[in-house]
């Protein structure tokens, strides 16, 4: 039997709008083609995490004092971070850890949060804590050679410059800053989003496209995966892409 492990960091802290359920999505995909799902949590004072031994490495969305409390402890992984990224791990990374994995982070106070700087992009708070990057949002995404819409809910004060390879581009909603024609970071097998919702409920593609690269890379082989029934799921698709991207009179 295959299987993939998979780490949850801070499943205590990070977890806003529904980012649990992307690792939900992702354990009931797997298990449905017989393949083991074996998750990990790490939080504050755990044992330090074997980065290198996972798969798939999943953070989700957390307020500013959530990512000030978290940075300190995860600089402290730094290295082995990079290290796993170097060696292909998947890295899924929602809304402040995505924010984190970059330079920096300022805050509405003009505080600088150090981010682990894996990637140089960077992020800054603006004043108005009443004004934010809020509401639904579709992007056009290439996988594989193939694009797809991806759906999701941003809500984020933060505001993200100098991404050199996009998530995807904007079709309705904000993206990484106002008005903004791209969303998020994309390179190889690191995505960093704004997408909440869960992401991964709203776009089985992409579920699945993060379960055969997990995949592969493991057993050096091009897996073929059974087809799921996502028809309730596509429905769902439909009826939302054509409420956000039909004009309304």
């Amino acid at each position: 039997m295959k299987e993939l492990k998979i780490l949850y960091l801070y499943p205590d802290i990070l977890e806003l709008y529904g980012d649990f359920g992307n690792i939900q999505v992702l354990k009931y995909r797997l298990e449905k083609r017989n393949i083991k799902c074996i998750i990990d949590q790490y939080t504050i004072g755990d044992n330090e995490p074997h980065f290198c031994d996972y798969d798939l490495v999943f953070a989700g969305g957390g307020a500013d004092q959530e990512q000030s409390i978290l940075a300190k402890d995860l600089v402290n992984y730094k290295n082995n971070i990079k290290k796993a990224i170097d060696n292909g791990v998947f890295f899924l990374l929602i809304c402040g850890a995505y924010q984190l994995f970059g330079k920096y982070y300022k805050d509405v106070n003009g505080n600088i949060i150090p981010g682990l700087e894996v990637f140089d992009y960077y992020t800054e708070a603006i004043n108005d804590r009443k004004k934010r990057c809020i509401g639904n949002i579709v992007i056009d995404v290439t996988l594989n050679d193939t694009t797809t819409k991806v759906i999701g809910f941003e809500n984020h004060g933060g505001q993200t410059f100098n991404i050199s390879t996009p998530f995807g581009n904007v079709l309705y909603g904000n993206g990484n800053k106002f008005g903004d024609t791209h969303e998020g970071f994309f390179l190889n097998n690191v995505i960093g989003t704004y997408l909440h919702g869960p992401l991964l409920s709203k776009n089985p593609e992409l579920a699945d496209y993060i379960i055969k690269h997990c995949l592969d890379r493991k057993y050096n082989e091009n897996i073929i995966l059974e087809s799921l029934d996502d028809k309730f799921e596509n429905l769902c698709r439909d009826q939302l892409l054509n409420q956000f991207l039909t004009p309304h009179n």
